[in-house]
């Protein structure tokens, strides 16, 4: 009985016993290297970044009322008295983001080296300069 399967298997008698060929030119390719030619890919580059920063949240300024200003504004005039003794204070200011609307609150703690009113910066000793605007509290 001579089926098309036999004519198929008996066509490949020649090359089955063959020693597996190797490459003079091309070096032998690692399993790894093989295994990555069939893995996923980003189709999309930088898609998963924006869905990332879409779903990140940023924090409006809080405006402040009368009271908090004035209390704010107290805080201030005790620390200008004090601007010689370099006092350490924490102060929590509202910091805008880079890539997109509102931003964040950010507490720093630090020496008061001096209050530039006319600018309207406070300088610390490190010299991370704070605009009193965006001043929540001083501690």
């Amino acid at each position: 009985m001579n089926s098309s399967s036999d004519k198929n298997s008996r066509s490949y008698d020649d090359i089955i016993n063959l020693p597996h060929h190797v490459s003079a030119v091309h070096p032998h390719m690692t399993l790894t290297d093989r295994a990555a030619q069939f893995s996923a890919f980003a189709a999309l580059t930088g898609y998963d970044d924006a869905v990332r920063e879409t779903g990140r949240l940023t924090d409006r300024r809080i405006e402040l009322d009368e009271d908090a200003k004035e209390l704010l504004d107290e805080k201030l005039r005790m620390l200008q008295e004090q601007i010689s003794d370099c006092p350490e204070t924490s102060i929590t200011y509202f910091c805008l983001d880079d890539k997109k609307e509102g931003g964040c609150y950010v507490t720093v703690t630090g020496r008061v080296r001096k209050i530039d009113g006319y600018g309207g910066k406070i300088v610390l000793a490190d010299g991370a300069m704070i605009c009193m605007d965006d001043i929540l509290e001083i501690r």
